[in-house]
C-alpha cells in the first residue's frame, strides 16, 4: 500500500517477542530479544501472540518500526508506562 509518498507493509509475523507493553490502532509496543520495538501505523491489531514461543503476528497497515535499547527504559525508576507516554 501507499500512504502519501511512503510506502507502508500489510500484516507482518515477528519473533523474538518477549512480551507486548502497550497497543493500539496505531502505534504497538513491545520488547524483544533485540530491544524495544516501536511499530507505527494504521488500524493495527495484535492478531496472534504466543509469548512461550516469542512469536506474533500483526495486522494492519504499517508504517515504520523503529528499534530503541532496552537498557534506556530499565536505567530509569520511573515506572515504564509513565516513560513512554510523557
Amino acid at each position: 500500500c501507499l500512504v502519501g509518498s511512503e510506502m507502508c507493509i500489510r500484516d507482518s509475523f515477528l519473533t523474538g517477542v518477549k512480551d507486548v507493553i502497550s497497543f493500539d490502532t496505531e502505534v504497538i509496543l513491545l520488547e524483544t530479544e533485540m530491544g524495544m520495538l516501536t511499530i507505527n501505523g494504521k488500524e493495527l491489531h495484535i492478531k496472534r501472540l504466543t509469548l512461550d514461543k516469542k512469536e506474533t503476528d500483526i495486522e494492519g497497515m504499517i508504517q515504520s518500526f523503529t528499534y530503541s535499547d532496552l537498557a534506556k527504559y530499565k536505567k530509569s525508576k520511573e515506572p515504564l508506562l509513565g516513560r513512554l507516554f510523557k
